[in-house]
């Protein structure tokens, strides 16, 4: 997956910018484009360092529309990373961000402002399909820990029963070829609501949820917060999260099934405004309540909004430009053909910094 944000730029739908890049510099150089990007961005030195912190799980995003991919390889990457994750002793967990038609209206489900996977039951089918073929071809890897059916689903005044029945049917589809991997089911309204899915629960499902909380302070939609403090009105503090996470850890008990965090992350300001005292905060909790987690995200060019990266890339350079009036990945197409291999080593983690503060007290939870 390619996210704007992450790449320093606007949000706006993967295959927009694709679409832009191919009308200046062709197919071909969008092909080699995605290599170059795919060989890059993520490598092997990113799972060794993953590995040393202490993690012992991955949550790999991917775009639907890897699959249809003939060159560069497609779903040869997914290949790649169980190569790498098995040998780093880590698992992964494949994770459907961007689902045929998209699963709901944001940017991340590579959407242009629609929802149309709950409109038409092709692309619903079309899931079916993918999930079909990656459980076939995944089935048997030693790294592999399950499957995140889709990532934040949003079915705008759609009821619940239509997401319910999608995952009845999609764990229909994958427990015919595989009984023993766990299979997660995401709560609706960005993976946040999750009563409806007890008549869904059985063996090796997980439950997952995503949590911002206080938004307007972990994503810095407001500055200035201070965690703990007021936000929005209210007293927000260790206490505070421990009461918004205990729904869900009730939910797990009174159900008997295990919560998994599929995101939480924070903007990272300098720790000057509390960011390190909610990561603090709410990995307490995390452990309290038995949830297992994992973090968004971990690579990022560093930004003022949204979780950024446990890697930051901090310089402004001409792939960046955080002045504008063009930002971030829709200068790529620009010199391209010239410039393609001084893109691919930007891209690279070599050039980015450690967020040291948050990895260090990631670790200290990891090593535990």
């Amino acid at each position: 997956m390619m996210e704007g944000y992450i790449l320093g730029g606007r949000n706006i739908a993967e295959n927009v910018f694709k679409q832009n890049f191919k009308k200046v510099n062709g197919g071909a150089a969008l092909t080699e484009f995605t290599r170059l990007f795919r060989d890059n961005f993520i490598n092997e030195q990113d799972f060794k360092n993953i590995s040393a912190m202490g993690a012992n799980c991955i949550r790999l995003p991917f775009n639907c529309r890897l699959l249809a991919e003939k060159t560069p390889g497609g779903v040869s990457y997914l290949k790649k990373a169980f190569t790498l994750a098995n040998k780093y002793n880590l698992g992964i967990i494949l994770d459907l961000h961007a689902a045929p038609g998209a699963q709901n209206c944001d940017w991340h489900s590579d959407s242009t402002g629609k929802a149309l996977f709950w409109e038409k039951e092709k692309y619903r089918k079309e899931t079916f399909k993918i999930w079909e073929r990656l459980v076939t071809q995944f089935k048997d890897e030693p790294a592999l820990i399950g499957f995140d059916i889709i990532n934040e689903p949003v079915l705008g005044k759609k009821p619940t029963t239509l997401l319910a029945k999608f995952y009845k049917d999609a764990i229909k589809r994958i427990r015919a070829i595989d009984k023993k991997h766990t299979i997660f089911l995401e709560g609706s309204l960005w993976a946040q609501r999750i009563d409806f899915l007890k008549d869904l629960l059985g063996e090796n499902i997980s439950v997952s949820i995503h949590t911002y909380q206080p938004l307007e302070f972990t994503f810095n939609f407001v500055p200035r917060y201070n965690f703990p403090g007021k936000i929005n009105n209210e007293h927000w503090d260790s206490g505070k999260i421990k009461k918004y996470l205990e729904p869900y850890f009730l939910f797990s008990k009174n159900n008997n099934v295990p919560i998994f965090v599929g995101e939480f992350g924070v903007n990272w300001r300098g720790g000057f405004w509390g960011e390190l005292n909610w990561l603090d905060s709410i990995l307490k909790v995390f452990e309290e309540f038995e949830m297992s987690y994992t973090y968004w995200t971990y690579k990022a060019i560093a930004n003022s909004v949204f979780p950024d990266g446990l890697y930051q890339y901090i310089q402004n350079n001409k792939y960046v430009q955080r002045e504008g009036p063009v930002y971030g990945w829709e200068n790529y197409a620009v010199d391209f053909k010239k410039e393609k291999n001084i893109l691919a080593d930007f891209w690279q983690t070599k050039n980015f910094t450690a967020n040291s503060a948050i990895i260090s007290k990631l670790e200290e939870f990891f090593k535990k």
